[in-house]
């Protein structure tokens, strides 16, 4: 098989010659610490490994939408931490959302929430512009690049934060109040992610045939180290699955993302219409997957990417501890199905533990 043919049988729920492994995105930290600067592309190259590329689209907006959007940022040096500080104010004709976060080396967050009061997300309901087409020519060109050796894959089309509209509520009112506004305001949250959810409904229309092979939806806001499965059934659910249709008529498979505990939610991902789940986020990580027990239960309807706990396998761990690990996970997916995968980011790790984990996965054959 190519490279494209494996990913592909494993992203059809089916067995392919031998184990396909990717990593979940290559930080620029990493490429710039450890690989001397090289892009992903040659990063994948480096360890033989078939590349999974993470890209997307160009959006297209209207220039009397963004007229009305007026997005204006601020950097405010640094804090004594050495973490670089900015304020973002946006300028709308109902009025300003101010928004602020903070940054290192590593990642960025938010440590003021766009979105602070109903008033707010009226505000943001109004003038929020959505795109009204997208140039897929950068996820061509990728597909281009990589040939039959691949996949290109990147989020589900337009977004307001990340994935799906409960994670994306989340990122712009925080976890902790939304979930206040779960037991509080029930209704008013319903009226947020409806939203939001017909909002995504429209750029994904617009935006036209989506030329990634695989995206992602969902997000860790969802999983069951967050919220219960209640909560999810109510307030993810119906709305993953009119997404997860619309996403479906534009072309691709879809990955539901939970980077967290999944065990209690594997049933619910069932029957949102993904077709697969990661990251698989094992315990010795914070998570709670039995791969080979969620394997039992769903997987005859889902694929699985992850697993792979970069902390113990490349930071601190041996190229034969990464070849072991590999070689269990094979074994918890005897049928396929399954695309080996560090269950997140990794900044830190001896180059050689990745050379041992894309080696194994070779040897790894059904």
């Amino acid at each position: 098989m190519t490279g494209r043919e494996r990913f592909l049988t494993a992203l059809a729920n089916e067995k392919p010659d031998r184990l396909p492994c990717q990593v979940h995105s290559w930080m620029d930290y990493y490429l710039r610490t450890y690989l001397g600067g090289i892009d992903q592309y040659a990063a994948y190259e480096r360890f033989g490994m078939d590349p999974v590329i993470y890209t997307g689209p160009r959006f297209i907006f209207d220039d009397k939408d963004l007229a009305n959007w007026r997005v204006e940022r601020r950097d405010l040096g640094l804090d004594p931490d050495g973490n670089r500080l900015w304020a973002e104010v946006i300028e709308t004709p109902a009025g300003k959302l101010t928004t602020r976060g903070a940054a290192n080396e590593f990642t960025c967050w938010t440590t003021e929430y766009l979105i602070k009061s109903e008033r707010d997300f009226e505000i943001w309901e109004r003038y929020v512009p959505l795109p009204v087409g997208a140039d897929w020519s950068p996820v061509i060109e990728a597909k281009r690049r990589i040939g039959d050796r691949g996949i290109v894959r990147g989020g589900g089309g337009w977004d307001f934060g990340q994935g799906s509209p409960w994670q994306s509520f989340c990122i712009l009112y925080g976890v902790e109040p939304a979930i206040m506004l779960a037991f509080d305001r029930p209704d008013w949250l319903h009226h947020a992610l409806e939203c939001m959810l017909r909002k995504k409904l429209r750029a994904i229309e617009a935006c036209g045939k989506i030329e990634l092979d695989l995206v992602e939806t969902g997000g860790g806001a969802g999983s069951n180290t967050v919220i219960s499965p209640a909560m999810h059934r109510e307030f993810c659910l119906p709305y993953d699955r009119r997404q997860h249709e619309a996403l479906h008529a534009a072309g691709p498979k879809i990955v539901y993302h939970l980077c967290g505990g999944v065990m209690a939610m594997l049933d619910l991902v069932a029957e949102n219409g993904a077709d697969g789940l990661e990251t698989m986020t094992p315990p010795s990580m914070g998570g709670d997957c039995d791969l080979a027990e969620a394997k039992r239960r769903v997987g005859d309807k889902l694929f699985f990417i992850g697993g792979f706990d970069q902390n113990r396998g490349f930071e601190r761990g041996t190229p034969e501890i990464a070849r072991r690990m590999v070689r269990e996970l094979h074994a918890a997916c005897p049928q396929g199905g399954y695309i080996c995968s560090p269950s997140d980011h990794f900044f830190f790790g001896s180059p050689e533990n990745i050379q041992a984990f894309a080696d194994e996965a070779k040897r790894c054959v059904y």
